[in-house]
């Protein structure tokens, strides 16, 4: 059984993380909120943490399904290079951006949940997993002569496999012989 990618769920986690951050942070400004401040703070680090995340990193085995439109902020996360793929430095730089919004109830939840994304990326980084940009590979032209070997050559709806292996006669023989009398009772 294959190992656990920590770093996908930590980069969903910091995703949702960073987008509740944003939330609770406009709330608490548009409200007023006593240290409203925090709340402009939380509203800043919550967008630099969604376009952070947002790009997903490659899987070790298997297909990883790229976001819509993440090529150009793939490029951006590249161009930093240690800064941004190490997952040391994403758990430090999470936990970091995480304590000012925690003076502040409405960004309360943002914070912990992006100290559980920080700690989820520690465990990655001491799994030695890193972030490894997503390549699009040319797709092999298909041919359609060599996908379909044989076409069927019954029309649909098609017996079953068992059925088509015997042989017509006896298909028909068995479709015709009832094991059980029919008794017909009168009233």
């Amino acid at each position: 059984m294959g190992g656990i990618e920590w770093a996908m769920w930590a980069n969903e986690q910091a995703l949702a993380s960073g987008l509740i951050l944003v939330t609770g942070g406009i709330v608490a400004v548009a409200g007023q909120f006593k240290n409203w401040q925090f709340a402009a703070y939380s509203i800043a680090a919550g967008v630099f943490i969604c376009l952070l995340e947002y790009p997903r990193g490659k899987r070790k085995k298997g297909s990883t399904m790229e976001r819509c439109g993440q090529k150009c902020f793939t490029t951006v996360v590249k161009a930093f290079g240690p800064l941004t793929r190490n997952y040391y430095v994403r758990a430090f730089l999470h936990i970091c951006l995480a304590v000012p919004a925690a003076f502040l109830l409405a960004t309360i939840l943002g914070t912990v949940c992006l100290a559980i994304a920080s700690g989820i990326y520690l465990l990655a980084a001491i799994r030695g997993e890193e972030w490894r940009p997503i390549e699009v590979r040319q797709r092999e032209a298909l041919q359609i002569g060599a996908t379909i070997k044989h076409p069927p050559t019954n029309p649909p709806p098609r017996p079953p496999a068992e059925a088509r292996r015997k042989q017509a006669g006896e298909v028909e023989a068995a479709a015709q012989d009832n094991p059980l009398p029919v008794v017909i009772e009168a009233e």
